[in-house]
């Protein structure tokens, strides 16, 4: 399994269990990371909230609460601080995905500075 794992201008440390975008820690806490984490793995692809709780929360049956979008929501705002709260995507019927860009970064990370944190 990867340490690192790219998504757009955010870089998860599967070591450090947070995000960081250019030289900032989001402060994910451990659900909202491992929310990212499992978006990251397939990005564009949604995810639906059974398919989220399943992977992530490891539960295989509806709790009835509004879990998800409440880390969701979190998220979003985490994201906000770096104008990126757009890049936790909701397709209305298909559920939660990474809509990651495909033109250059505008925060550069140098990922070997990585391996020192």
């Amino acid at each position: 399994m990867p340490r690192f794992r790219e998504a757009g201008d955010i870089t998860l440390d599967l070591f450090h269990r947070d995000g960081r975008i250019a030289d900032r820690w989001l402060a994910l806490y451990p659900r909202e990371f491992e929310l990212l984490w499992r978006l990251a793995e397939q990005p564009g692809e949604p995810m639906s909230r059974r398919e989220l709780l399943a992977d992530v929360w490891r539960i295989n049956f509806d709790p009835e609460t509004n879990s998800v979008a409440v880390h969701v929501a979190r998220v979003r705002a985490k994201l906000g601080l770096f104008g990126l709260a757009g890049m936790l995507a909701t397709d209305p019927e298909r559920g939660y995905y990474l809509d990651i860009p495909s033109d250059q970064s505008v925060f550069l990370f140098d990922k070997g500075s990585a391996d020192r944190l």
